[in-house]
């Protein structure tokens, strides 16, 4: 598909875009045609879809079927004081017509499974995973892998967080297939052991620090600059102010 020309509203817009070479107007254009499904629009999702908005990224599609609290608003800055009791979804839309009234929004009041999953992600070039629960996780990335769509995956703890980006239907330079989310967590953690947020509690701006940087691989992704973080897993620790970067492969066969 072709998207229109760039109107002059847009060339302004996104100027600061286009002066860079890797980006340029060709660049703008595919994050114009670009279908991006974002996975919760809460504390990750927040800053993954306004990022995305406000680059461009024609479509965003949002999966949530929580409304807003007002324990939320401490991180989850899509939201305001205002949209309390609203449907996530709805707050996220309103919020991503005041920062680009040219992207188009597909929400869903709907909780991720195995079930709808497939059908979710087939419709989009990239997902970002913003969930918050291990059975939503690898239910995506299960639909990510059979659908053959590139997933941004992150999540975060108290004050460290973690991203990585799939894409185990490609192969590496080497001519083996890229890993997979099971070959990097290959079974979810027993119940219990990995608190909630709600349970631990999380630092605001830590959400917003990845969250970002889920925006920042998806347009890698969608204009093809750059190295996204395929086989490799970035750690922050929000408290030492420190990035780690993890090598890991598939299993040899």
């Amino acid at each position: 598909m072709t998207a229109a020309p760039l109107s002059p509203e847009e060339l302004e817009r996104y100027a600061r875009h286009i002066v860079l070479p890797e980006v340029g107007g060709a660049g703008q254009q595919r994050l114009k045609r670009a279908r991006v499904l974002v996975v919760g629009a809460g504390g990750l999702g927040a800053p993954v879809l306004q990022y995305l908005a406000a680059a461009g990224i024609g479509t965003l599609g949002v999966v949530d079927d929580d409304t807003v609290s007002l324990s939320n608003l401490q991180r989850q800055v899509i939201h305001d004081t205002a949209s309390v009791g609203e449907a996530k979804n709805a707050s996220a839309a309103r919020a991503i017509a005041r920062i680009n009234p040219g992207v188009t929004v597909e929400a869903y009041d709907l909780r991720l499974t195995t079930g709808n999953a497939r059908e979710l992600v087939r419709g989009y070039d990239i997902v970002a995973d913003g969930s918050d629960n291990f059975d939503t996780r690898y239910a995506v990335a299960d639909a990510c892998e059979a659908e053959e769509k590139p997933l941004v995956h992150a999540a975060v703890g108290r004050f460290d967080g973690s991203i990585t980006v799939l894409k185990p239907f490609e192969a590496d330079g080497d001519g083996r297939l890229n890993p997979s989310y099971r070959d990097l967590f290959p079974e979810p953690p027993p119940p219990g052991m990995v608190p909630s947020c709600a349970e631990a509690g999380v630092l605001g701006a830590l959400t917003g620090v990845i969250g970002t940087l889920q925006a920042m691989e998806v347009i890698k992704l969608v204009t093809g600059i750059g190295e996204p973080l395929v086989g490799r897993l970035l750690l922050y620790d929000g408290l030492g102010a420190r990035f780690d970067t993890v090598r890991y492969r598939r299993p040899a066969a």
